[in-house]
């Protein structure tokens, strides 16, 4: 038998007050052992009894308080915003605001408080399982999938009431409710080029999963058309968002003459942008966003976008949830995009 290494002896030597200390000890996430302890079927036998025989030898009792949360209804619903991609969006953005508010209306009407979240993946890797397992609500609705795919259906295997708003993909595990995103990126680049436009430009960080499916249908569409089609990295945070699009329109005003943006707030930007730099939209340069947000009738020439029915996906979100959280194992909603034609395309 070989002797513990220097860290096992010395995390064993480390006063246990918390699952998430217990964790660390049993080499594995704080949900994993908040669902061992509560006698959740999902955890295998084995697991079950490494961690609860760790338990006893450390004196460990959890928090009776969070075990009787656990047991009973708290009546709340945790909302999760996830910002691995990028650290620096704030949870005022417009369309976060706008989902929140329908999240809130829904769940509100079926009796239910919101706790919310927003979370940097890179500071807490267990952030979805610590909230899960904090006794301190009935489900979860993950807002947007960043870069945190993997974690969400690796909860998904063992937590049955989250659903997530996102991209479906075939073959995910984790419940989803979501535009398809890839067919209003079609819609978006068939609508510029209708209008026109013979060179296209993606404004949007296409490493998010929503964002890359929407870049991913333009694409398609530009392709079979001929026609050039670049994506230009955008973040959505306010420190960057308006600088990196006018750096990008010294590249547009030479080389695109339409414009996919992948949010309504990037769109409505680029517009402020390109008055600035005299830049007549649509003469110059055609417009489309993705949302269809209440900002897209507002602006000056009014935006034409992609909508995707954020009221529905709300109402989808909750519906999907409260069955869930009832034992159903229920299939993801794939809500339909269109086309707003306003005067930018």
């Amino acid at each position: 038998m070989t002797d513990p290494k220097p860290t096992d002896r010395a995390d064993a030597a480390k006063p246990v007050r918390t699952i998430t200390d217990l964790a660390r000890i049993a080499g594995v996430s704080a949900g994993t052992v908040s669902r061992a302890l509560s006698g959740n079927s999902l955890v295998n036998t084995k697991t079950r009894e490494k961690i609860e025989a760790i338990a006893r030898e450390h004196g460990f009792r959890p928090n009776q308080m969070a075990s009787r949360l656990r047991r009973q209804k708290t009546g709340v619903i945790g909302v999760a915003i996830p910002l691995g991609h990028d650290v620096q969006q704030q949870i005022s953005d417009t369309f976060f605001m706008t989902l929140l508010g329908f999240l809130a209306d829904e769940l509100t009407a079926k009796g239910y408080d919101l706790m919310l979240r927003r979370v940097v993946p890179s500071n807490d890797e267990d952030w979805l399982d610590r909230f899960i397992g904090s006794g301190m609500i009935d489900g979860v609705v993950v807002i947007g999938q960043s870069d945190q795919f993997e974690r969400i259906e690796e909860v998904a295997d063992g937590y049955l009431p989250m659903v997530v708003w996102g991209n479906h993909q075939e073959g995910q595990r984790h419940c989803v409710v979501g535009t398809d995103n890839r067919l209003g990126g079609k819609l978006a680049a068939e609508r510029l080029i209708a209008a026109g436009a013979t060179s296209l430009a993606f404004l949007g960080d296409t490493d998010p999963i929503e964002f890359a499916a929407r870049f991913g249908g333009a694409k398609e569409v530009a392709d079979k058309r001929n026609v050039p089609i670049r994506a230009l990295p955008t973040h959505l945070s306010p420190g960057q968002v308006s600088s990196e699009i006018a750096a990008h329109l010294e590249v547009i005003q030479h080389e695109a003459d339409g414009v996919f943006a992948a949010t309504d707030t990037i769109a409505a930007t680029c517009l402020q942008e390109m008055r600035t730099k005299g830049i007549v939209v649509p003469n110059h340069v055609k417009l489309v966003g993705f949302d269809d947000l209440p900002i897209a009738s507002q602006t000056m020439p009014p935006l034409t976008t992609i909508k995707q029915d954020i009221a529905a996906g709300a109402k989808g979100l909750v519906d999907l949830l409260l069955r869930r959280m009832a034992g159903e194992d229920t299939e993801s909603l794939v809500l339909p995009p269109h086309l707003v034609a306003r005067q930018t395309a």
